[in-house]
């Protein structure tokens, strides 16, 4: 799904259920909305009899899919009941404005963390080592397999960028144990 960020892509809900991209003229699911939500794309879900603006609702159903069909729920019992209890509550008004600063610091300190680890494996001697192992091996290789000698800049870019993936991977897991701890 190649959307274009910046443009809002339209998203038509039908009677019978079925979602419908406007852009790529294709029927998609709720799982081809939270891929989208996942890689920024900004997209309006409409009633396509009313044209109400239905997206609040959409993406409330897609948490509530995420919340029961992977085992792990991100978002607390605890949590969901402090919510539900603002509801009426004089305080309401302020609860969203709340919410998306508290989760874009989060994201935001995320990336810094992020950042600041990648920026740590440049100076930290260690991973200096294990890159001089690294060289190493693949000399080891191409000795004993020729074919590898012929490093092509595009595989070589690709290699590490499946290594700073691979670390990107590693610090969402321990991202993930640090939220359990503090649990």
């Amino acid at each position: 799904m190649a959307e274009a960020k910046g443009d809002t892509v339209i998203i038509k809900k039908y009677a019978n259920r079925r979602l419908y991209n406007t852009q790529s003229s294709s029927y998609i699911t709720l799982d081809h909305l939270a891929k989208m939500t996942r890689e920024g794309v900004d997209f309006k879900v409409l009633d396509a009899k009313t044209g109400a603006d239905i997206t609040h609702s959409i993406l409330t159903q897609i948490i509530m899919e995420e919340e029961s069909a992977t085992g792990e729920q991100m978002l607390p019992v605890n949590f969901l009941r402090q919510l539900i209890g603002m509801y009426g509550n004089s305080m309401q008004s302020l609860v969203p404005h709340y919410l998306e600063a508290s989760m874009e610091n989060f994201r935001s300190n995320q990336a810094k963390l992020r950042q600041a680890f990648e920026d740590s494996l440049g100076s930290n001697p260690l991973a200096k080592l294990a890159q001089q192992n690294l060289a190493m091996f693949k000399a080891a290789a191409t000795a004993f397999m020729p074919g590898m000698s012929e490093d092509k800049p595009a595989e070589h870019e690709k290699a590490q960028e499946g290594e700073l993936d691979a670390l990107r991977a590693q610090m969402a897991e321990m991202q993930k144990k640090l939220d359990k701890l503090g649990k």
